[in-house]
């Protein structure tokens, strides 16, 4: 796996290290799935139905399991 320096740039806000980072990482993924595609060419591979939905359900599971970390409020309050 890439492994990604996380340093912290001197005066970088929160905010620039987000848009930053997350731009960076977001187009990583990016790629990465551009080169999943690239299996999607019956002429070099051979793949079932089956395969392609286990391949697409964990992603989509992926994808919502992170979707869910950006939209659930980072404190949770307990309340009677």
């Amino acid at each position: 796996m890439n492994t990604e320096k996380q340093v912290k740039k001197p005066n970088e806000s929160p905010k620039e290290r987000f848009k930053r980072l997350a731009s960076k990482r977001t187009n990583e993924v990016l790629r990465k799935l551009k080169v999943l595609g690239n299996c999607a060419n019956r002429q070099a591979y051979e793949y079932a139905s089956e395969d392609v939905n286990k391949i697409f359900s964990i992603i989509h599971q992926k994808v919502k399991e992170i979707e869910a970390k950006f939209r659930t409020s980072r404190e949770e309050n307990f309340k009677l």
